[in-house]
């Protein structure tokens, strides 16, 4: 994504998968240096971390001395243009300013994180976190309407459906092309891609 905004030699990844251990050492190390309430902001305990998932990256200027914690992500240049385009390709600024009492970290303008497209551009257009957009999805359960969205070659249908208590059986809509996923709380999100000219085509987006 760098050389998409055309910052391959002034962006760098910073910090991405990291094992439990790693998040341990981390974890500690920071309450060590910085202090119990600036390591709760910024740094999740062991097993919290979306960096054991492997679908999160934090992100810096290409300057020198990276602060590994909280590396320099402005908001203008070629760090902006990666922001802006981030959606693009399936990642989201996962902690933004005013959504703290929602997830619990602090604002973090270099941390991303892959939810994948289109629900990264969704969740842009609706100004969403993560937790906003979970709780948006379930109101289309798959019994109700569905959520369409319009890409330039696909329409792409969204639905939500509750995980039973032993084992669920996920209704899928068109099997050649879809992506399941559960929800981290409750059960799962399934997305569909159907071909322009289907019987979906004229599907809505809200």
């Amino acid at each position: 994504m760098p050389n998409t905004c055309k910052g391959r030699d002034d962006i760098i990844a910073v910090s991405g998968y990291r094992s439990r251990a790693e998040q341990q050492e981390l974890y500690e190390t920071s309450v060590r240096e910085n202090g119990a309430e600036f390591t709760a902001s910024f740094v999740a305990r062991p097993d919290e971390s979306e960096h054991q998932t492997g679908l999160a990256v934090d992100v810096g200027e290409n300057k020198g001395n990276v602060d590994f914690i909280c590396p320099t992500f402005p908001d203008e240049g070629v760090c902006q243009s990666f922001k802006n385009r981030a959606a693009e390709h399936g990642f989201i600024q996962r902690y933004k300013s005013g959504k703290e009492h929602l997830t619990n970290i602090a604002c973090e303008p270099w941390h991303f994180r892959y939810v994948g497209f289109p629900h990264s551009v969704i969740m842009e257009q609706h100004d969403f976190c993560l937790e906003e957009y979970i709780a948006f999805l379930k109101r289309f359960e798959y019994a109700k309407e569905h959520l369409f969205f319009q890409s330039e070659d696909a329409t792409i249908e969204i639905y939500y459906v509750q995980a039973a208590e032993e084992s669920t059986v996920v209704p899928i809509t068109n099997r050649r092309k879809y992506h399941l996923s559960g929800n981290n709380e409750d059960g799962f999100i399934v997305t569909v891609f159907h071909e322009k000219g289907s019987e979906y085509s004229g599907g809505i987006y809200e």
